[in-house]
């Protein structure tokens, strides 16, 4: 159901000049009604503003990607009634992601980090002042030249770290409300070379043209990361709104172990996509219970201010 390639951008490269929305997906398994409707609020957003919505996959990782799970993501939106603009493929696009890495490096704003996993948690348990929980504290920040190339020597694997310079980022999430958070030394790209995903979803949104990032509220201490890192790189900042996540009976959030949770799951039982669709449009306010509009009916009722600000318990 996507209706039109990605637009033309100005330049390879560049940031496009049309602002939209989006949903960025992992192809590693199938939706489940959290994802869903992490979706669905995305795409309401995105048309009743008159937007475009783009969809993107986040397959860098070759390792836990699925090539059957493009298809089942793309089908469970289409049978929700979600449409979309464009796509994208992450894994296609690694060049623009070492060009950006390489500008930052020849501005001076990154370093390698030679930590392990284990030096890793156990710095990031130790307190750092005003750093936020599990913050990397920069302990390869100021090695030296002979340093580093003695542990090169050694053959220890490096990641590549920004230099954040204890950066504090402010910002007014659409639903969560004014939000501040100090950014730490992130990692940009792994010890293998696949590039972060702080790194990636700034690049991603900003060659899109992404002006509103809608996603689930776990990520949202993430969120001064990556502003941050837009605004290094020098580009616009889009809006940003959390949305409580789905949980489960134990209050957990919603996963396979809670039995059937997938849309193929409740069709299985005998619920049809548009009643599933109404499920999750009367969790969000925008329908009452046992009502089955379509998505498109969803557009005229939604209104961001009226969205709850609490977890929905399936």
């Amino acid at each position: 159901m996507a209706r039109c390639c990605l637009r033309k951008q100005r330049r390879a490269g560049s940031v496009a000049a049309e602002m939209r929305g989006r949903f960025a997906p992992s192809p590693t398994g199938h939706l489940h009604l959290g994802n869903l409707r992490t979706a669905l609020v995305a795409w309401l957003f995105a048309r009743s503003a008159g937007s475009e919505f783009v969809l993107r996959f986040e397959d860098l990782d070759p390792v836990v990607v699925r090539p059957e799970f493009y298809d089942s993501q793309r089908r469970d939106l289409e049978r929700l009634g979600l449409d979309w603009d464009g796509e994208l493929r992450q894994h296609e696009h690694r060049e623009r992601y070492d060009a950006v890495l390489d500008d930052l490096e020849q501005r001076g704003l990154t370093y390698p980090c030679f930590c392990s996993r284990r030096e890793i948690r156990e710095a990031a348990a130790a307190p750092h002042g005003d750093l936020p929980e599990g913050a990397y504290p920069g302990t390869c920040r100021g090695l030296t030249q002979a340093q580093r190339a003695a542990r090169v020597a050694d053959g220890a694997p490096s990641s590549i770290r920004l230099r954040a310079g204890d950066a504090v980022c402010r910002f007014v999430d659409g639903l969560a409300g004014p939000s501040e958070g100090r950014v730490d030394d992130l990692i940009l790209a792994r010890a293998d070379g696949v590039a972060a995903y702080n790194l990636v979803v700034v690049v991603d949104d900003a060659f899109q043209g992404v002006e509103q990032v809608v996603r689930g509220d776990d990520l949202l201490s993430s969120t001064p990361r990556q502003l941050h890192l837009a605004d290094t790189l020098g580009y616009p900042r889009p809006a940003h709104a959390h949305v409580p996540l789905v949980l489960g009976p134990d209050r957990r959030r919603l996963a396979k172990r809670h039995g059937a949770v997938t849309l193929d799951d409740r069709v299985a039982l005998g619920e049809s996509p548009r009643a599933v669709l109404g499920l999750l449009a009367a969790s969000l306010g925008l329908a009452g219970q046992g009502e089955q509009p379509a998505a498109a009916e969803l557009v005229a009722r939604f209104a961001p201010s009226a969205l709850p600000r609490e977890p929905w318990v399936f």
